[in-house]
């Protein structure tokens, strides 16, 4: 049976890169983000491949929780239940400290990372509930396992958030038929890592060898992702690329290594 899957922020990077492989695999798809045209290429561009009855787009802003619920009746109304919710929209900051971002970048962020996760799961979960079945996923990223690193602590203060809300969803959701887990991508190249980089920091060569050992390409980490996401069916499972035994292993391959990223 072909599997319906909500995408938020899926117009380009991670987003885009998992709603290209549940199509590969056979599913329904919707992508949205907040500007009407980049949606309209996205969608478009899938429907040429992938077919016009399996690609839909709705343009949403998920700081808005109308605009969500929104998104929820317009894919239900077109592809009848839906079987899996990604909140995957999410938006940085350049390598600063919090003080030094304005304000309304900072309430950009925040409203995006979290309320966005919120109102996604919010609606979500109501919709499955009522349904009878569904799975739930939030992108985690970095400060969700804890780690600081200097020049994004806005950014992974949201991402820490989605951890802490994630494991209660989890809690919340027992009892019900909704399935709630956590994709974590790793260290991806996206236009949203690109973004905050600052190449003219004199940590930018460090932090470039980081990059190098434990980065990946979009087209290299959404198939595994994709695959554990349609197979998964435990409430309160981690989808984690970048495991600790696998960083490890890279940390001790690095010396014989020639990857550049950023090429």
């Amino acid at each position: 049976m072909m599997k319906t899957i909500v995408i938020t922020g899926s117009t380009r990077g991670i987003g885009l890169g998992l709603a290209r492989e549940f199509l590969e695999l056979g599913c329904r798809v919707v992508v949205s983000g907040r500007i009407e045209e980049s949606v309209t290429t996205v969608r478009d561009t899938l429907a040429q491949v992938y077919g016009e009855d399996r690609v839909m787009g709705i343009p949403c802003d998920v700081s808005q929780c109308d605009a969500v619920q929104s998104l929820w009746d317009r894919a239900k109304d077109a592809y009848g239940p839906i079987d899996i919710w990604i909140n995957n929209a999410g938006i940085s900051h350049a390598q600063r400290s919090p003080w030094a971002l304005t304000i309304d970048r900072t309430h950009a962020i925040v409203d995006t990372n979290i309320l966005g996760t919120l109102y996604g799961a919010r609606v979500a979960m109501t919709g499955m509930v009522a349904q009878g079945c569904g799975s739930i996923y939030n992108l985690e990223g970095l400060g969700s396992a804890g780690r600081h690193v200097r020049g994004t602590a806005l950014y992974g203060t949201t991402k820490a958030a989605i951890r802490y809300f994630t494991d209660a969803l989890v809690l919340e959701a027992k009892g019900t038929p909704v399935v709630v887990g956590a994709i974590s991508p790793g260290m991806v190249i996206t236009d949203l890592i690109l973004e905050g980089l600052d190449k003219t920091s004199p940590d930018w060569p460090r932090a470039k060898s980081i990059f190098n050992i434990l980065a990946d390409r979009v087209e290299t980490v959404t198939p595994w992702i994709a695959r554990r996401v349609l197979a998964n069916r435990k409430s309160g499972a981690r989808i984690n690329w970048l495991t600790s035994f696998k960083a490890f292993g890279r940390f001790a391959r690095a010396p014989f290594s020639k990857r550049d990223l950023f090429k």
